[in-house]
């Protein structure tokens, strides 16, 4: 059965945070055990379960909440894989983390909101360490004119699991959503490309811009580098590793629009994909991926880190189809077909989770026991199906949870990351 875990002590953004002292010599974790040897049992313990425990004692608050547990967690390699999915705009919608390996749900507070703005959506986050960041995205905005043109936003949010908070963080230079975002490996360093004004309840419309720029997270400072060679909107962005040399690669995604009749606007997607070389900051273009006529655009895209010798595995889902992404010929190969096909009129979430690619559909009904159980509770918030692929093993295996949301979940729109703790 799924569990629903409850949060840390401060479950509001506006809360101070918990001061957190170090474990001392007076403090004891397990009675009759030395702190190292209790510190190091904590460590393999599943953050799903951390919530629950804290309420145990003082000793265990303390220590669950510290930086240390991380570390000790990064140190042994025992990090928990979780899954973070924002169904609506974060600050209305609380995000919620989820656990595959316990089934167990843990939901997060809501972001800081803004009066004057709602509606937030293509919006990037991305996860470094024991924090997540929330970038950009298109939304309303009360103040401008007319009231139902969206517009780009330049805003940053960081959550940090320690505090259990989100802090306001320097706004981009240019206001964006849809866009290219990554996080440089082995450095403090978040990178940006591309992006528009294009909001979810519009088909075909909004801006486009063609500008670059990197976040130093320890100086919270956004610094202009070399734009895109053309403007490039709902792209995807990804760091490869060949050796020494790093780059950072902008693939597939929208740029100049054209109109049939003269009425309907119609996007022109790019076949092709663009690398910035890190050392020089320049950019390279890259040919087109496939020929015309084998597919119209780019499908939902995954990146599975040090897949083959520093290089990353980039996978697509095109409809019930997983590609793979061949560098040396810069073609798209043949890898699996999902097992169960979505039901009609839903969508597929794709998202990689500990070098795994796992593919999410809501179903409303699952030929199994728990979920017949719980099919009055399904009726209401629907159940998840994932579907999950081992591209090392060339396997499939799957699971079911239910869904904590109160409504429906769109992964059309819906955003998710991992993230490891």
């Amino acid at each position: 059965m799924t569990q629903t875990l409850p949060s840390s002590s401060s479950s509001s953004s506006s809360s101070s945070p918990p001061i957190v002292p170090p474990i001392g010599e007076t403090l004891t974790l397990i009675p009759g055990l030395p702190n190292d040897v209790a510190s190091l049992i904590f460590s393999f313990i599943s953050y799903s379960h951390h919530a629950r425990l804290k309420c145990t004692c003082r000793s265990w608050r303390l220590f669950l909440s510290s930086k240390a547990l991380i570390s000790l967690r990064q140190s042994h390699r025992n990090l928990s894989h979780l899954l973070c999915i924002f169904p609506q705009d974060p600050a209305v919608t609380s995000p919620y983390l989820f656990d595959p390996k316990t089934l167990a749900w843990c939901p997060l507070p809501p972001m800081p909101c803004n009066p004057h703005r709602y509606g937030l959506c293509n919006f990037a986050s991305v996860a470094l360490g024991p924090t997540l960041y929330v970038l950009g995205g298109s939304v309303f905005d009360t103040r401008s004119f007319p009231l139902d043109r969206p517009s780009p936003s330049s805003a940053a949010f960081r959550f940090d699991f320690h505090t259990w908070s989100w802090d306001r963080l320097a706004p981009m230079l240019a206001p964006r959503g849809s866009f290219a975002c990554a996080a440089e490996p082995n450095s403090a360093q978040i990178l940006v490309a591309g992006g528009g004004s294009r909001h979810a309840l519009f088909a075909a419309a909004g801006s486009r811009i063609s500008s670059a720029e990197r976040y130093d997270i320890e100086k919270d400072e956004w610094v202009s580098v070399d734009g895109l060679p053309s403007f490039r909107a709902g792209c995807v962005g990804f760091f490869v590793r060949d050796g020494e040399e790093s780059e950072f690669w902008v693939m597939g995604g929208y740029g100049e629009s054209r109109t049939i009749l003269g009425v309907f606007p119609v996007d022109e997607y790019y076949r092709d994909a663009v690398a910035m070389e890190l050392k020089n900051r320049k950019w390279r273009e890259i040919g087109d991926m496939w020929n015309s006529g084998e597919r119209v655009r780019l499908g939902k895209i995954v990146v599975v880190e040090d897949e083959d010798r520093g290089r990353p595995g980039v996978y697509m889902l095109d409809g019930n189809d997983i590609l793979r992404y061949d560098m040396a010929s810069n073609r798209w190969r043949e890898e699996s077909r999902v097992p169960r096909e979505a039901p009609l009129n839903s969508s597929f979430g794709f998202v990689v989770l500990d070098g795994e690619l796992h593919v999410i559909t809501l179903k409303r009904a699952v030929e199994s026991v728990d979920t017949r159980r719980s099919r009055q509770h399904s009726k209401k918030t629907g159940i998840l199906y994932i579907q999950i692929y081992n591209p090392k093993r060339k396997t499939w295996r799957s699971l079911i949870t239910k869904s904590p949301f109160n409504s429906s979940l769109d992964f059309n729109t819906a955003v998710m990351c991992d993230i490891r703790l």
